[in-house]
């Protein structure tokens, strides 16, 4: 008999205070390996303090944050990155005088294994590895379907365009589990399912688990394979979109209790 899987992520009661304020309450939460994950509530949540935690940005009050089995609740940002997990931001976090193609190589630089005297030769490994990292970069721009833009500087490019930047950026770093949030936000509906494909893409194609923090319903229900909500810092629902989008609890976090009872 096969074993079931293990998680990718485990978040295992995991918390965190600012001052007085409870921000996040006990939130325990699992991504398995080929999986998108979406993590909604109203606003004020906790959402993003969530995903903080998860990335290495704060470091949790209480609680387990396991990835491959590995407690990193109390690793710097940067070692996350190391390990596998791959974030894109709600405000754009990208080199805004750079080049796609700089920003993109930004992702590439955690892979370099080279000393600095090794990088003043600029031969033998340090070729190799700055050789492998443009072939990958442009592996993603094909992927991403960004090519005319691949010279541009990031300001000359419009918000729907940077985001699919930032997306190439956290890819680049080859990661096990992509962490995304808000990716459609501010997005027309031609560029919402553009960026819908190629999370799917990126799951079926690249093997990539995803969780995702969404205000889009519409992206939520189509793309996720589960659900977790949150309301006021603490977990109030969990399972399939279909499950999730007829609890109770759920309906009244976003629309009220009078609505729930029309």
């Amino acid at each position: 008999m096969t074993s079931p899987p293990s998680p990718i992520l485990d978040v295992r009661g995991v918390s965190k205070r600012f001052g007085g304020v409870k921000a996040v309450n006990d939130v325990s939460l699992k991504v398995f390996p080929g999986e998108i994950v979406s993590l909604i509530g109203p606003n004020g949540a906790g959402k993003t303090t969530t995903f903080n935690l998860i990335s290495g940005v704060l470091p949790p009050t209480e609680g387990q944050i396991l990835f491959e089995g590995q407690d990193v609740a109390r690793l710097k940002s940067s070692d996350f990155a190391r390990l596998g997990i791959g974030r894109t931001f709600q405000n754009l976090a990208l080199f805004r005088h750079g080049t796609v193609v700089e920003n993109l190589l930004v992702g590439r630089h955690i892979h370099f294994r080279y000393s600095v005297l090794e990088s003043l030769l600029h031969f033998g490994r340090p070729r190799r590895e700055e050789i492998a990292a443009r072939e990958k970069v442009e592996q993603i721009i094909e992927f991403l379907e960004i090519e005319e833009l691949r010279d541009k500087t990031v300001s000359q490019l419009a918000y729907g365009q940077q985001k699919r930047v930032e997306l190439g950026r956290a890819l680049a770093c080859e990661p096990k589990l992509l962490l995304l949030d808000e990716i459609v936000a501010g997005m027309n509906r031609e560029e919402k399912e553009d960026i819908a494909r190629f999370t799917l893409d990126i799951r079926d194609e690249f093997g990539i688990a995803v969780l995702m923090i969404e205000h889009d319903m519409q992206v939520v229900m189509d793309l996720s394979d589960r659900v977790y909500v949150l309301d006021f810092g603490s977990l109030i629902a969990q399972g399939t979109p279909a499950e999730v989008a007829a609890n109770p609890q759920v309906l009244q976090a976003y629309l009220g209790e009078e609505a729930v009872h029309a």
